[in-house]
């Protein structure tokens, strides 16, 4: 293998090795989300006509699962190396900025994609959602792993500790996803709040998710696939740039 093939199988081979931890847990939490809220709220709670609360809560909760670990792996992966000091292996390598973004942002697509793909296969205990538009929600679930895993790289980079980065994951990434419409249609919040929504580029990633399984969403798909598409392009543009000056990781 070349290089950058050996690094992304090191990123790969890192959270497989421990799966316990970085697929099987996320994907029970997810489980026991639908399980609680879907069984709480399906009498109670009706978001689109002829599909039940627990169907529409599926795609919500695998973007979610599948975002959130996308940005688990490459930061998570950085913030170690840089800690425990091993970083400086792979700076005495010839692999360019291009070669380590490859590879850590495609193991965490990866994972992302295994964790997604994870909780859409336990939501089948509970329901069958359709599967409307498949291209529509593929290519939603790669670029919102692309845009996780590169933006997971800027935090990694950024944070000198752990506790930075659980900061950065718990005031940044974590309200962003809740309030993106995982549990809900925005359109049952007050006018405020939805103005406010459409400010979150998680909210286009969740619904324009949605869309693939349903052919319905909120907005229209192809807004949010250009809202996504340049929130992703401009993340990993920025991730780029930190890696190329060799941002807190050559001092």
């Amino acid at each position: 293998m070349t290089g950058w093939q050996m690094l992304f199988y090191k990123e790969v081979l890192r959270f497989v090795r421990v799966a316990a931890q970085t697929i099987t847990g996320p994907v029970l939490t997810a489980m026991l989300y639908l399980l609680i809220f879907g069984h709480a709220l399906e009498a109670h709670v009706k978001v689109y006509d002829q599909v039940s609360y627990t169907a529409f809560l599926v795609p919500g909760l695998a973007m979610m699962s599948l975002l959130q670990n996308a940005f688990a792996n490459s930061s998570s992966s950085l913030i170690a190396s840089k800690v425990m000091g091993n970083l400086v292996f792979l700076l005495l390598t010839p692999l360019s900025a291009w070669h380590w973004f490859i590879a850590y942002v495609g193991a965490a697509i990866v994972r992302g994609l295994v964790v997604g793909l994870g909780v859409l296969g336990v939501s089948l205990i509970f329901t069958v959602p359709p599967l409307a538009q498949p291209l529509w929600a593929m290519a939603f679930a790669v670029l919102g792993a692309a845009l996780m895993g590169a933006l997971g790289v800027v935090a990694g980079l950024w944070s000198e500790k752990f506790d930075q980065l659980a900061a950065f994951q718990n005031f940044v990434v974590m309200p962003m996803t809740f309030l993106s419409g995982v549990f809900y249609s925005i359109h049952t919040l007050p006018p405020f709040w939805q103005t406010v929504s459409h400010f979150n580029p998680f909210f286009y990633m969740i619904d324009g998710f949605r869309y693939g399984f349903f052919g319905i969403s909120d907005i229209t798909p192809w807004l949010s696939l250009s809202i996504v598409t340049g929130a992703t392009l401009g993340v990993c543009a920025w991730a780029l740039l930190l890696l190329r000056a060799g941002y807190k990781i050559r001092s």
